[in-house]
């Protein structure tokens, strides 16, 4: 019997409780993601083959939010037994407990507006673009400023959209490319951190004052966050989601001078930084770094813009802070051929922006460590998946074939 793919996600806040919250849900499998009021704490997937009881769940639950209490609580001199009290559900210790491990993450006052431009380039979605405007007009902290950019619209449809939403400042760039969008945007933007967000993303209601937080240290030059899945209903929602997540953890993490240093012989791995779909900078960092490399990303290269752009920031000595205490929910692609498409693209892009960087420095030998690599990892993936459900190999050929284009295209547009 085929197993079904999909995953009910289910937000748990433990602020509010430590109980079982029970699943009744039958042939389908459970993605649960932890909560201390607006700060994510981890995630686990429970398989829909595999029954969950009330102590399997607490030991999913441990073993998911580990991480991130070792690491928010290494300023405390007492190591509580934290386990202990959710094994027992000794709420009132855990909670206290947890007030003390975020105190600096909480805020009496949260602003009603911070120096924020919000950018969001899209192309032809204008139903997806209006979900996105009405989450962001419902934030707690306000940006000053949000800019859509129409890239190489076929009608109005995204303009009449914007039309409806008072304040939200609308761009037509007629070249098509997201690299061209965001440039535009930026290039439109009238604040100090220029934040990007994408039309299939709903942000969290902190979203934007999380943004203009991390940008309160001056060594900050750009930052992204945690993306959540919006929805896992389908087989390629959830491929997307256990091989290609954009969630990059709970834990934050600091990428610096040191970190590209001892990276660039091997090729620094930049597109582990974060995803495009939640990211900002600082606005005053394109003087020096220059903008997005417009040969990359959708309508010419692929993919990999924000990476390679990420890649050009830390070569420049600027620090870029993961922060997963910025969140947003993107809506991954429905279907297997859209998935493959996508992917297809995301390979050609990584390919491309790869030797790109490796001739703005050659020291980062992307060839030999990265690119040479991949014949041999995808004959692993082919051996070790083939005798089991196959899942990773539905969208390997489309990869391939992304890689090979990629080669391609570098070769032919490296003189740009």
């Amino acid at each position: 019997m085929k197993v079904s793919l999909t995953y009910n996600i289910h937000h748990i806040d433990l602020h509010k409780s430590l109980a079982y919250p029970g699943f009744e849900d039958k042939g389908v499998g459970n993605y649960l993601v932890f909560w201390w009021k607006d700060i994510g704490l981890g995630q686990c997937f429970i398989n829909p083959d595999q029954g969950i009881s009330e102590s399997d769940y607490e030991e999913h639950l441990i073993t998911a939010i580990k991480p991130f209490i070792a690491f928010y609580s290494k300023h405390l001199l007492n190591k509580e037994k934290w386990e202990d009290w959710i094994k027992y559900k000794r709420f009132d210790h855990w909670n206290e407990w947890m007030r003390k491990v975020l105190v600096k993450f909480s805020s009496d006052t949260i602003p009603l507006t911070v120096p924020v431009s919000v950018v969001i380039c899209t192309h032809n979605r204008p139903a997806q673009l209006q979900k996105c405007l009405l989450g962001l007009k419902k934030l707690q902290c306000l940006p000053e400023e949000i800019i859509v950019v129409d890239n190489d619209p076929a009608d109005d449809s995204t303009k009449i959209v914007v039309e409806g939403f008072e304040g939200v400042k609308y761009i037509r760039e007629p070249r098509k490319g997201l690299d061209y969008a965001r440039n535009s945007g930026i290039m439109n933007s009238s604040q100090a951190i220029v934040a990007f967000t994408d039309d299939d993303v709903i942000v969290h209601r902190l979203w934007i004052y999380r943004i203009w937080e991390t940008f309160q240290n001056p060594n900050v030059g750009a930052m992204t966050g945690l993306i959540i899945s919006l929805k896992l209903d389908t087989e390629a929602q959830f491929i997307f989601e256990k091989y290609w997540s954009f969630n990059r953890g709970y834990v934050e993490k600091i990428y610096n001078d040191h970190y590209f240093k001892s990276a660039l012989p091997t090729g620094p791995p930049v597109w582990e930084i974060g995803a495009g779909a939640n990211m900002a900078f600082r606005k005053s960092i394109f003087d020096n770094t220059g903008y997005f490399n417009e040969i990359l990303d959708v309508g010419a290269a692929g993919c990999s813009g924000d990476s390679e752009l990420w890649f050009r920031i830390l070569a420049s000595g600027y620090t870029i802070h993961y922060n997963p205490m910025s969140i947003a929910f993107h809506e991954h692609r429905q279907e297997l051929k859209a998935l493959r498409k996508q992917l297809f693209y995301y390979m050609r892009g990584f390919t491309t922006a790869a030797l790109v960087q490796q001739k703005q420095l050659p020291e980062a030998d992307y060839k030999k460590h990265r690119l040479r690599q991949f014949p041999r990892y995808y004959l692993r993936l082919i051996v070790k998946d083939f005798p089991n459900n196959g899942l990773r190999l539905k969208t390997i050929f489309a990869e391939v074939c992304g890689i090979i284009s990629g080669l391609n295209f570098y070769s032919k547009h490296h003189h740009r």
